[in-house]
């Protein structure tokens, strides 16, 4: 299978035994892919011992009609700075598109609008990014250790996270238990 010039919109998996603890068992939505670099939001980890109204206080937003939720590891790029991975039915203070998946937006506006109650209808918060710099990311898709996949917005909004590597690859088509026995796909 080719795999497209730009992966916007697609999620990158990382493959057992990618060789970076950091990326162990990653989901990473491509929000941006071009020329230039690029920029992914990872979905597949938690953070520890904060949750989203807890983060909403820690900013000084009252956290009003915001569930509680998971805020999770976007990347190890700019760990304390946070990403809201939403539906495209807000949009805010440079919100950017993410090609079939929804939009992006990494302003403090998007976190007073969920906190009112008029954010956006289905959202992920993450803190911290993984960014690859002009041509970095796609010399590193010609080398074993990422794998692409369609972006499925079930798998951003409708899935757990600890549940989200092995339900892309299901979508996929492949039986992620072959993968981490190293007996390949089916």
């Amino acid at each position: 299978m080719e795999t497209p010039r730009f992966l916007s919109g697609k999620l990158l998996l990382a493959m057992p035994g990618i060789g970076d603890p950091r990326f162990e068992r990653a989901v990473i939505v491509m929000c941006v892919h071009d020329e230039n670099g690029a920029v992914g939001i990872g979905i597949g980890h938690q953070r520890a011992g904060i949750g989203v109204r807890g983060l909403l206080e820690q900013l000084g937003i009252d956290p009003g009609e915001a569930p509680d939720g998971p805020v999770l590891h976007g990347g190890p790029v700019e760990p304390g700075r946070g990403f809201v991975l939403h539906s495209d039915d807000w949009g805010g203070q440079d919100t950017i598109q993410v090609v079939g998946l929804g939009a992006l937006t990494g302003t403090i506006d998007v976190l007073k609008a969920i906190a009112d109650g008029k954010g956006p209808s289905r959202y992920l918060i993450a803190l911290g990014y993984a960014g690859w710099g002009e041509g970095q990311l796609d010399e590193e898709m010609t080398r074993p250790g990422w794998f692409t996949a369609d972006g499925r917005q079930e798998i951003l909004f409708e899935t757990p996270t600890a549940e989200r590597w092995e339900a892309t690859f299901k979508a996929e088509g492949i039986d992620p238990r072959l993968l981490d026995s190293g007996a390949g796909a089916a």
